[in-house]
């Protein structure tokens, strides 16, 4: 068991006896703010190199060094299961980016709706939420988060094999589920067993609190990737939409399961 309190993320490379520099603001954190001092020990990830125990070397105001001791954990990757969303106010959109990171996305796609409120992002400050959440619940990878991207471009460059987990407010109540789902992808030409959706490249798809327009749910329905689900009974916001289907994913194709 480790002594180290601290978990933080280095985007340098990781291994026996590497030294990793530390920038002003990192060293503001661990020195001036966790109180950490020469000798103490630190967890250390890149999203590469798994977790790394690293012991303070050098500390200063401006900087510091830490050097790697020993691996503490290998990287754990999730799934390959994007998450495509409509940006919604500030701070859901970063609720939504960070148990995105917790539950393991691979990758987090905010997406360009006609009914997107949102018509732009801070990219570095969504990927910074994304890396906040690994450091505190434990994770050894962090999911890239694009940029703002337009649907409709994504969806005509969309890969064949990946499946999109649509959440589709029109079956609302519907018993409309990934199982339930199975047989219409195998009917459109994927190989599978019956009633058992492969577990390969998936993405999920929440839409803006508006919903999709009429061109668009009815261009996502001609696609055979496409697996119109419904999450439930009741209305959802986005925000806990995207956690809702997280879930579902994760408990019947993920590594949940």
């Amino acid at each position: 068991m480790s002594d180290a309190k601290v978990r933080l993320y280095v985007d340098q490379p990781l291994g026996p006896g590497q030294p990793v520099r530390l920038t002003q603001d990192q060293a503001h954190y661990l020195f001036g703010v966790m109180r950490l001092a020469r000798g103490a020990a630190v967890l250390l990830f890149n999203g590469r190199d798994g977790e790394w125990r690293a012991e303070v070397t050098e500390a200063g105001k401006r900087g510091g060094t830490l050097t790697c001791a020993a691996q503490t954990a290998p990287l754990r990757r999730p799934p390959d299961l994007w998450l495509m969303f409509a940006p919604i106010k500030k701070a859901r959109t970063d609720f939504i980016v960070e148990k995105a990171a917790e539950m393991g996305a691979a990758r987090i796609l905010p997406v360009q709706t006609r009914f997107t409120n949102s018509e732009r992002i801070r990219q570095d400050r969504l990927q910074a939420h994304a890396v906040e959440a690994a450091e505190q619940c434990g994770g050894t990878y962090v999911p890239e988060v694009a940029e703002l991207a337009a649907l409709d471009r994504l969806l005509s460059d969309w890969p064949a094999d990946r499946r999109i987990m649509w959440c589709d407010e029109n079956l609302l109540g519907a018993r409309a589920g990934l199982l339930e789902g199975a047989g219409a992808i195998e009917a459109r030409g994927f190989e599978e067993a019956p009633g058992q959706p492969s577990p390969g490249p998936w993405a999920i798809l929440i839409g803006p609190e508006g919903g999709f327009s009429e061109d668009e749910q009815a261009r996502l329905r001609r696609m055979p990737q496409v697996v119109p689900v419904s999450l439930g009974p009741r209305i959802l916001r986005a925000d806990t939409a995207a956690v809702a289907a997280l879930t579902l994913w994760q408990s019947v194709l993920g590594d949940w399961v």
